[in-house]
């Protein structure tokens, strides 16, 4: 669902000997007191108010002289010039940076340094060099861990009245140029200062203090910056300390939990890394020795040890055959936990609860060996959760949140890196998501650089909506991109020739203030389409290609749209919230967007707001509340009215994990019922944790409406119902009957016959569904029956973004590296899938369109390949199935003659190990009247069984060419018989016994003796050493 975009900026911190005239020099309070035992802090009397040190220098500070050599390394191997950490604040947009004696804060949008500070001299030798970086959740502080273990602390103030630059604006290309400020009077009206670091359009001052030191004289595995505290893990004993970052009611200031006294742990090791998810609550412990446990927090109770500060239960443990490991990362979006082992694989847990629930479910593995890779060095998952990126000592590579290969670079070519500057591929050693998931920030193993690597990403990833997933759209931080081949021509779609890409940039008034974009939404018939960023939203006309934009910017800046957004017709729907309510909102496409149609009041945020059937709105709130909303007409605009809701209390126990929300309402209810009715019996689908979940409707002894839920499949990263699309893909069953050709049409088999009422998933390996959901709901409602397994399973190589089921495709995109200046460009790659149970059911549905005797060939060829280079079993052999698959349609033997001509010879023996004899094959397609499909038999009887010019199968074929005046299969023969004897008396016996045998009766030949007469004439200027040639 991520797809890296285009080559990466690269940043460069170069951090001279010398200060520059802007970078201050911090004595960190070396000179307020002297040092003394474990736990003290130092200096932590120092008035924040005066900037860093107690004289504050800047250039003209002598450099180190080349005997200091302990200012240059200390031996650890840490030389204050390479960058050595890299850490962001939660939302990305503030980050900071440490080589081994300087720490520089950086903006994210633009890529900026805001202040920088250099730690002096007398500081480097009381304390250490920087080893390790970490930043409050909010950039309020910045921690470093110095390599002597001491905690160095910095207050970070933003002053929104003062500003680090100013952008200058060329005018009309004058020599001139004009000083604007880059802040603007709107964003300056907002009270709360974390959204005037949001943007990147407000380059504001950062102003640094120091504010004490920390000494550990325990030393220290790992630290933890949280939002209350500072979490560190030390070494002897081995134990975590909380540091509150301001004392408690009674004044205490840290908590200490010794892991010997911990009962629940197994071993008794230290801590080597620690991760935290707010969402969850809930802690990674990595251990020295390869054990993983997930830990929470105890909250104080009375009788409870106040040194029992933390419960946990292992789910990870080497000794049970697993691999070693030594890093994790938690998704709260779907409650699963990545762990990071030393042999560079990486196990996928899934959490269950939090009782020791948490259970493996893949195990992803990269594409190259260890000796290529190099050690794993990082985890990090996207905001949304769908992208997991592993940094290694030589490269890195991207999986999807349930194990789908993405990109990577270990596909680079390492002899062109250096000569092309391309350092960035040869390694990652600490990285985090900025701008919401558009931009991956790292630095790489081995070039002192920041890289910002632009990634486009499905809008599904951000606004799982109905259309969003029939309809391929992508977004990053600034353009939207659409794919249109769903109207294209059924040939025009396979096409490697034609770009059906739709591209455009989001205008640049709007991004000024409002970026990065956040969420986009199509409508089912891709003519339009939504984003919204920071605040605000705006729309866009496919056909026209004009934006529409806020004029009014107050009113843009007024609300923020949370929830999603979808199209109904021309309609656009958007769950919003302002400072005061939360809304849903309703625009015309036709009018201004300060004229919003309708704004309805909600009590407590949307989650997901769900299109279904031809009129139907579905909001999920964060209420556990399903709001059902029916589209009207009303004074010629279009209204939402609500005509029912479902609570969900108790049966959704975490609302803000739900993914999607759609339901199915029987057919006589949605044409002639009572739409009020609907919520009593309509079943309703869940996306949660990765779970599809199935409640339906049901009543109890006393009449009272409850639901039965039942959990239709696992690991799950988007579903959809085909029919919630408003646009429904029978509309298109016309158009497939008409290019139908006499074997039959599509639509003959049944009525549901381009899958209109069928369910769809993709799980991170296989592309899942059921033909028809109807099926399935009355397989659920049978309490006996557990198996409700798809009717239909593919597994793909590539990342499946859309279903163009009236096409009989799944459009998918892979990510391929490519070294040089090359530029960008997109190609079509063509593969078919086989599931034997539902391949000859679905098949039949598709035998009209123009390209399904290809994709039959490509199925075939696939196979064939993959049986020849891993001989399987007759058992387990798959191609035997694929060929009787095969035999059911008109085009088999075409098919399996045109696979014989794109075949490498020693593939023929293990194809026509599982066919009829080739004789056969020959027969079958000269009675069927297929002469160029006869003639390729003939060519395969001559390779295997070396046939000679009087068999019967030559003149067979050449007298049926001949009565069929076809003169070009004529020639073909005539050539063919040639290469079997130069002389050319082979050619002269076919074409006698031919003369002598009388024709087969199908009309009278056109001119046969002459032609017969042209052949022999030929034939002895041929052997005169004239060129051949043949003529009617």
């Amino acid at each position: 669902m991520y797809f890296p975009l285009g080559a990466p900026s690269v940043y460069s911190q170069d951090v001279p000997t010398r200060p520059r005239e802007t970078s201050q020099v911090s004595n960190d309070g070396v000179d307020a007191g002297a040092l003394v035992g474990q736990g003290t802090l130092i200096s932590d009397r120092v008035d924040e108010s005066q900037t860093l040190g107690d004289e504050p220098t800047f250039s003209g500070q002598s450099p180190p002289s080349s005997q200091d050599s302990q200012l240059e390394n200390d031996g650890t191997g840490l030389y204050h010039r390479g960058l050595t950490g890299l850490q962001a604040s939660r939302n990305g947009h503030i980050f900071a940076t440490i080589t081994g004696d300087t720490i520089t804060v950086w903006q994210t949008k633009p890529t900026v340094v805001l202040s920088s500070v250099t730690r002096s001299r007398s500081s480097l030798q009381a304390y250490g060099f920087n080893a390790s970086l970490l930043v409050r959740p909010d950039a309020a502080i910045i921690v470093v861990h110095t390599t002597s273990g001491f905690l160095i602390t910095y207050s970070l103030s933003f002053d929104a009245t003062a500003q680090a630059y100013q952008l200058l604006i060329s005018d009309d290309g004058k020599r001139h140029a004009r000083r604007r400020s880059v802040n603007t009077s709107a964003r300056s009206n907002y009270k709360d200062r974390a959204s005037l670091w949001e943007g990147g359009e407000v380059i504001q001052e950062a102003i640094p203090r120091f504010r004490m030191v920390i000494k550990v004289d325990a030393g220290i595995s790992k630290a933890l910056a949280l939002d209350q505290e500072l979490v560190v893990a030390t070494k002897r004993p081995a134990a975590v300390q909380c540091i509150r970052w301001t004392p408690d009611k009674s004044g205490s200031q840290t908590s200490t939990a010794l892991l010997s006294k911990m009962e629940w742990m197994e071993s008794k090791t230290t801590v080597s890394d620690i991760v935290y998810d707010r969402p969850m609550n809930m802690y990674v412990w990595v251990m020295a020795d390869g054990r993983a446990y997930s830990v929470q927090r105890q909250a104080p109770k009375p009788g409870l040890d106040s040194k029992a500060i933390f419960s946990g239960h292992p789910f990870h443990d080497p000794v049970q055959g697993l691999s070693t490991a030594i890093t994790a990362d938690i998704n709260s979006r779907f409650s699963t936990i990545a762990l990071g082992c030393r042999d560079g694989s990486i196990w996928l847990y899934a959490v269950r609860d939090y009782s020791g629930g948490v259970n493996p479910i893949r195990h992803l593995q990269p594409s190259v060996s260890m000796s290529t890779t190099g050690a794993l060095s990082t985890l990090v998952y996207s905001p949304d959760g769908y992208c997991l990126v592993a940094g290694y000592e030589h490269g890195w590579a991207t999986w999807t949140v349930f194990g789908q290969a993405g990109a990577s670079s270990f596909a680079a070519d390492s002899r062109r890196l250096r000569d092309d500057g391309d350092q960035w591929l040869e390694g990652m050693s600490q990285a985090f998501w900025a701008t919401g998931g558009s931009h991956l920030m790292y630095i790489g193993s081995k070039a002192p650089e920041i890289v910002v690597l632009e990634f486009a990403r499905s809008a599904l990833a951000s606004n799982m909506s109905a259309a969003n997933s029939s309809r391929c759209l992508l977004q990053t931080a600034d353009t939207v991109m659409i794919y249109e081949g769903h109207h294209a021509a059924d040939l025009t779609t396979i096409s490697t020739d034609t770009s059906l890409w739709h591209q455009s940039q989001v205008p640049a008034s709007y991004l000024a203030e409002q970026w990065p974009m956040r969420i986009a939404a199509t409508s089912a018939d891709g003519r339009y389409i939504a984003v919204a960023g920071n605040r605000g939203l705006a729309h866009y006309s496919v056909n026209s290609g004009r934006w529409k934009l806020f004029e009014d910017t107050d009113m843009q800046n007024a609300f923020r749209v949370r929830g999603g957004m979808l199209w109904h017709q021309h309609i656009l729907i958007a769950a919003v919230e302002t400072d005061s309510s939360y809304e849903i909102r309703v625009y015309s496409r036709e009018l201004p967007l300060e004229r919003s149609v309708q704004m309805i009041p909600l009590n407590t945020p949307a989650i997901n707001i769900t299109a279904s059937g031809d009129d139907t709105i579905l909001v999920y709130t964060h209420e556990n509340v399903l709001d059902h909303y029916i589209v009207t007409a009303h004074r010629s605009s279009i209204q939402l009215s609500k005509v029912g809701q479902i609570g969900l209390h108790g049966i959704i126990r975490a609302p803000a994990r739900v993914r999607a929300v759609s339901w199915v309402v029987p057919e006589h209810q949605m044409h002639n019922g009572d739409p009020s009715k609907d919520v009593a019996v309509a079943s309703v689908f869940f996306l949660v944790d990765g779970k599809l979940v199935l409640l339906q409707p049901s009543t109890d002894d006393e009449g009272n409406l409850r639901y039965d839920m039942r959990v239709i499949a696992h690991d799950v990263e988007y579903s959809f119902l085909a029919r919630d699309c408003l646009e429904p893909t029978i509309a298109n069953l016309s158009a497939l009957q008409n290019s139908s050709t006499a074997g039959g049409g599509v639509g003959e088999e049944q009525p549901n016959s381009t899958l209109s009422d069928s369910l769809w998933l993709f799980d991170g390996y296989d592309v899942k569904g059921w033909t028809d959901v109807q099926n399935l709901l009355e397989t659920a409602t049978t309490e006996y029956i557990q198996d409700v397994s798809p009717s239909v399973t593919m597994s793909v190589d590539f990342y499946p973004i859309s279903l163009l089921l009236q096409k009989g495709i799944i459009f998918g995109i892979e990510a391929e590296l490519m070294q040089g200046h090359e530029a960008n460009f997109s190609s079509i790659r063509l593969a078919s899938r086989y599931d034997s149970p539902a391949a000859l059911h679905l098949s039949h549905r598709y035998k009209g369109l123009p390209y399904f005797a290809h994709a039959l060939e490509m199925l075939l060829h696939n196979v064939l390949d993959d049986e020849v280079e891993n001989s399987q079993s007759a058992d387990i052999a798959l191609l035997p199935t694929v060929l009787s698959f095969l035999s059911s349609f008109p085009e088999y033997l075409d098919v399996v003659v045109q696979c014989t001509r794109k075949t490498e010879l020693r593939s023929w023996r293990t194809l026509f190990d599982h066919l009829p004899p080739p004789e056969e094959l020959f027969e079958s397609s000269l009675q069927n009247g297929s002469l160029k499909t006869a003639a390729g038999y003939l060519l395969v009887l001559h390779t295997l069984s070396d046939i000679h010019s009087t068999s019967p199968q030559v003149l067979s074929l050449l007298r049926a060419a001949r009565d069929a005046q076809d003169w070009e299969l004529c020639k073909e023969l005539a050539r063919f018989l040639m290469a079997l004897d130069e002389s050319g008396t082979t050619l002269e016996q076919a074409l006698q016994l031919m003369s002598t045998t009388p024709s087969s009766g199908h009309g009278e030949p056109s001119q046969p003796n002459g032609f017969i007469d042209g052949i022999v004439l030929d034939h002895q200027n041929a052997a005169n050493g004239s060129a051949i040639s043949t003529r009617p």
